[in-house]
């Protein structure tokens, strides 16, 4: 007997693809399994379509392309990411998945109460956290913390001055009482 998923629009996280370089292929394979809203910024194009992916949306276009049918095109005089959150946002999305070649989110943090961002890049993804945030993780996983202010955590232990791992298989939580925590698990 097999399992049948019915999956809303906009019910999985968007992804966007700011910059692909050498990102696995298998954890592209994992972000696309619920087939998400894909966007692509216009100088990836060529590449993300020659691994056969539909393209939903392209973000400031170049003119000289061509673009697969139903494709949305977005122009914007923002930058890229912005432009994509705005747009987003805008369109109720709750989450989105954004693949870069740098974890770029603490300059993302204005748009994190709008919604949910996870930045992936080749070594890592990186999201904001609240406190009381708790997680299962096998043991031996990496957390990557750039926070000058006190935190409290538990089945983690420090490396050095940004480094943690998960000392057992387990939940991970963190405390602490500003905002947001923004963490970097390597993958």
């Amino acid at each position: 007997m097999s399992s049948h998923h019915i999956v809303r629009e906009k019910q999985e996280p968007a992804l966007y693809i700011h910059h692909l370089g050498n990102f696995d292929e298998e954890y592209l394979g994992q972000l696309l399994e619920w087939s998400p809203t894909l966007i692509v910024n216009s100088s990836e194009f060529e590449k993300v379509i020659s691994l056969g992916l539909k393209v939903d949306i392209v973000v400031n276009p170049a003119v000289y392309h061509s673009f697969q049918e139903n494709t949305k095109l977005i122009n914007t005089g923002n930058t890229d990411i912005d432009s994509v959150l705005e747009y987003l946002i805008a369109e109720g999305y709750p989450a989105v998945n954004l693949i870069d070649n740098e974890s770029s989110i603490p300059d993302l943090s204005k748009y994190i109460p709008q919604i949910n961002i996870v930045v992936f890049t080749e070594l890592g993804k990186s999201y904001a956290i609240r406190s009381g945030f708790k997680v299962w993780k096998p043991s031996g996983i990496i957390f990557k913390i750039f926070e000058p202010q006190e935190f409290s955590y538990t089945n983690l232990i420090r490396l050095n001055e940004h480094k943690y791992e998960v000392m057992q298989d387990g939940f991970v939580e963190f405390k602490f009482d500003f905002e947001y925590l923004f963490i970097t698990e390597t993958l």
